[in-house]
């Protein structure tokens, strides 16, 4: 079932930008983003929201594009900042569990900013 869910979060829309744009980044796919998705798949689960939903959340179509929704990029923000602090390890897997989910917002063009304690 683990692998079902992971497989279909995959087929999402802005899964697919966000792992399309990391492999424009990289050169190739990373080695890890299986284990980046189920992260991702973990914070869907802690704000109860779908990956396409917390973008389209984030934002809004105006003429000439798209804008971002300040309030909400703010709440997402927060929720990351509570998500990493309750994974287990140092401040530095905390972090790096947060900085996955923020790659997963900018890569959809929602600007984060991250670190330790989101800051």
């Amino acid at each position: 079932m683990r692998g079902e869910a992971i497989s279909s979060i995959r087929d999402s829309a802005t899964v697919q930008a966000w792992v399309s744009g990391l492999r424009e980044q990289w050169g190739e796919e990373p080695a890890d983003m299986r284990a980046r998705i189920a992260i991702l798949q973990r914070f869907c689960a802690f704000v109860e929201r779908e990956p396409d939903a917390i973008i389209e959340e984030c934002s809004r179509d105006v003429d000439g594009g798209k804008r971002i929704r300040i309030k909400k990029r703010r709440f997402y923000s927060e929720k990351i900042d509570e998500f990493q602090a309750s994974v287990e390890g140092d401040a530095r897997a905390q972090a790096r569990t947060g900085n996955i989910v923020r790659s997963f917002l900018i890569h959809n063009g929602i600007f984060m900013q991250g670190g330790v304690g989101g800051q």
